[in-house]
């Protein structure tokens, strides 16, 4: 019997497709942004929307690899996923560039504290990689009711201008296309920039509005006057460039974009690409429904990696963490993928294997499904916290780009030292069925519940349905907080992939790794 003609397999497949039919509604509604009747008026006032916008900047053909798609999903009112911006790396005149579009069709392009968040992250993913940027502006600047999330601390809107100045100070090129509206701080963001497009009657940069000048000075001036493409053409300078729509608006801005200094070249081999040992469609009923049971990750990476190949690291030795070399799309990387839960052998394992892949200049790629280090007795006299630090210390200290995908579920601890968010990795997805938190479900309930147990007063009594009562909520809050979507949500990913993407989704990103020299490593002390 065939993988795919096993029961096991079929009713697996069928669960991934449920989840796979959540994760592109719920695109689909990102991709729409505002309500059909706002496309409408914006299409009748000659804009071309958002996506629009993006297809004719980009060369024909061209992928985009978009960051943080469900970013503020169900965060605001009448917000559809994405925040009211799209982020994303693609090719203009062949050059790899990092678009960040605002959507006018949601609440008139504001900024929301997830807005903020989202064009912050594409930055640094921008910077990190040496993109040029390229912004499509059509804002009514902040959302003035959300000011707590958008206005006081650094990884807000104030830090957009910051970073600007230091890709900047890098020599990394910015652009940008005024579109509509670009008011209040906003128009600091176009300033900012290298060089500045705005199209004719449609176009308006000014730090105060006609109403605010008017409350303010008690002047009397129009748009056009106060802040149009004519007036910053000829007056002011603030722009650079002038055009009749957005379609001349886009085509110069793709000219800037071929007058800049060519896309740099690897700086690692690639070798020929090879398809998968089997259907990358085959992870679908490979991953397991039921969480509590384990998932074949060999059998996952014959899915994912050229030829099913990898040249495996101490494949003997601490058998809970699969680690070795391989290539995907004929890129190196090093693997490290769970297989069970971390010991002290699979620890010291990695360890040893980073400091390998650090010393050959090999971008690490971790596929984190992991409930946690061992605990106990045995683990700890054995010195699990000390190994466990000694991988922590190597991922932490490790100078390769460095890739995060969570594959099953992924807790405590071992979230951490499979390179979670906080040790920034250069890029970090999950898959639909994924989940991360500090622990478990059952496992949250179940200490909760031996601690209140211990605190029960003397002679009070605490029945089994009384327990199943108190855990039953607590389950329901671990899991809707572990679940991917809430991490899509919270930006605590840059998104949720479909495995199926995966491979073209690591392609793309170790091209762009390849590009950029890594600096040498220098690792913090190991404990022995």
């Amino acid at each position: 019997m065939t993988a795919n003609a096993n029961p096991e397999f079929q009713a697996n497949e069928a669960a991934y497709q449920a989840l796979l039919a959540s994760l592109m509604e719920a695109r689909r509604q990102a991709w729409q942004g505002g309500p059909p009747a706002t496309h409408e008026r914006h299409r009748q006032r000659g804009r071309l929307l958002v996506r629009e916008r993006i297809e004719v900047l980009l060369d024909l053909g061209s992928p985009f690899l978009e960051i943080a798609e469900l970013a503020g999903e169900g965060m605001y009112e009448g917000v559809a996923p994405g925040a009211g911006i799209v982020t994303g790396v693609g090719l203009i005149q062949g050059r790899a560039c990092m678009v960040i579009a605002n959507d006018a069709t949601v609440k008139g392009g504001t900024y929301f504290g997830m807005t903020c968040r989202k064009h912050v992250r594409a930055q640094r993913f921008a910077w990190q990689h040496r993109l040029p940027c390229v912004t499509l502006v059509d804002s009514g600047g902040a959302f003035l009711p959300d000011q707590a999330n958008i206005f006081p601390d650094e990884g807000l809107f104030g830090s957009i201008f910051h970073n600007q100045v230091g890709m900047s100070a890098d020599g990394i090129a910015q652009i940008a296309v005024v579109l509509g509206a670009c008011t209040a701080g906003g128009a600091y963001i176009p300033a900012l920039c290298d060089e500045v497009v705005i199209v004719r009657g449609k176009g308006f940069l000014f730090l105060g509005g006609p109403q605010l000048v008017q409350a303010a000075t008690g002047e009397i001036v129009d748009a056009e006057q106060l802040g149009g493409a004519d007036m910053h053409g000829r007056v002011s300078g603030v722009t650079d460039h002038i055009a009749e729509d957005d379609g001349q608006a886009i085509a110069i801005a793709r000219r800037l974009v071929g007058e800049l200094p060519p896309m740099p070249a690897p700086l690692r081999d690639r070798a020929a690409p090879r398809e998968p040992a089997r259907p990358i469609t085959d992870i679908y009923g490979l991953v397991q429904r039921d969480s509590r049971k384990p998932t074949p990750t060999r059998e996952v990476l014959q899915c994912l990696l050229d030829g099913g190949a990898l040249s495996e690291f101490k494949a003997e030795y601490g058998d809970t963490l699969i680690t070795g070399f391989a290539r995907i799309g004929g890129w190196q990387v090093g693997v490290l993928a769970n297989n069970g839960v971390l010991f002290v052998d699979s620890a010291l394992k990695a360890t040893h294997f980073i400091d390998l892949c650090c010393k050959r200049n090999v971008p690490l790629l971790f596929l984190a499904d992991v409930s946690g280090f061992m605990v106990g007795k045995e683990a700890e006299q054995a010195g699990i916290a000390k190994a466990g630090a000694k991988f922590i210390t190597a991922m932490s200290s490790a100078a390769v780009p460095k890739f995060t995908i969570i594959t099953g579920g992924a807790y405590g601890a071992g979230y951490l030292a499979m390179c979670g968010r906080a040790f920034k990795p250069n890029a970090m997805f999950m898959w639909p069925n994924s989940r991360a938190a500090i622990m478990g479900p059952d496992q949250a309930a179940t200490t909760l519940a031996l601690v209140k147990r211990q605190n029960l007063k003397p002679g009070e009594s605490w029945s089994a349905g009384d327990e199943e009562s108190f855990k039953a909520p607590i389950r329901k809050q671990y899991e809707d907080f572990a679940a991917a979507r809430n991490y899509a949500r919270n930006l605590w990913v840059d998104g949720i992939i479909d495995p199926a993407e995966t491979r073209e989704t690591m392609t793309l990103l170790l091209d762009l790794a390849a590009r950029v020299p890594a600096p040498p490593t220098r690792f913090g002390v190991f404990r022995m």
